[in-house]
């Protein structure tokens, strides 16, 4: 291919066991845990997810060593929200059922949807794009993805994800507790998006989100999943 400019490099993600998971898309799912909803202001009963997207090139995959995260331009509000993160080995479109959705799934991971929330906050207000608040460069850390073989979702009936900020928990809530399950997020999506291989979906945050600054080490874990980890740093 006689390509005018340099190609892009391929974003991927380690697999836990080898291998490399690349990256075509990055959906995010908000208002999915109800205590969440509640502490942003809304009603968990009436109001639905937010569907929104992040480019794959936001992705920061974290492996056996911590990530680092410049703090970001444009902000003095930098949010964690850890996340249950899908990853898909094959696609469809207006799936019909629960195993139709599952069978997408190629594996788990535990992520990070960081959120210039003061950005947030004024998009809300104005009634305009959350772009500049969701979608910067390394707002998408992720740690290692599990297959779901080796991590199947029966293993996560009682699982936990737990945030801690410099070894202090912040955010501590069942997978049990979404308002959509994944395979309701996976129907859902596929009425909006063709979804593929290689697409990532961040499933939702729970209560207990807050700030970050330099110096600050988040650690996400999801049951028996590799955890996440990352330092956030001094402006680039």
């Amino acid at each position: 291919m006689d390509y005018v400019i340099s190609a892009p490099p391929v974003v991927a993600v380690p697999v836990a066991g080898g291998g490399m998971f690349p990256v075509r898309r990055i959906f995010c799912v908000g208002k999915n845990y109800a205590d969440h909803v509640k502490e942003m202001g809304g009603d968990a009963k009436a109001d639905p997810p937010v569907f929104f997207t992040k480019p794959a090139d936001a992705v920061v995959a974290c492996g056996a060593e911590p990530g680092r995260i410049p703090y970001p331009p444009g902000t003095s509000n930098l949010h964690y929200e850890g996340e249950l993160v899908v990853a898909l080995g094959a696609g469809g479109r207006q799936l019909k059922d629960r195993h139709a959705a599952g069978a997408l799934i190629f594996g788990q991971a535990a992520g990070c949807d960081l959120t210039r929330r003061d950005l947030q906050a004024a998009a809300k207000k104005a009634g305009g794009p959350w772009d500049a608040a969701k979608a910067f460069d390394a707002s998408a850390p992720i740690g290692l993805i599990g297959r779901i073989a080796d991590y199947p979702p029966a293993r996560f009936d009682g699982a936990r994800l737990v945030t801690c900020v410099n070894d202090d928990v912040r955010q501590d809530a069942g997978l049990t507790e979404m308002i959509w399950t994944v395979p309701e997020i996976l129907i859902a999506l596929s009425m909006l998006f063709e979804l593929k291989a290689g697409d990532l979906v961040f499933t939702g945050t729970p209560a207990g989100v807050g700030p970050v600054a330099p110096g600050d080490r988040v650690e996400v874990g999801i049951g028996e999943l590799p955890a996440l980890k990352f330092a956030i740093m001094e402006p680039a």
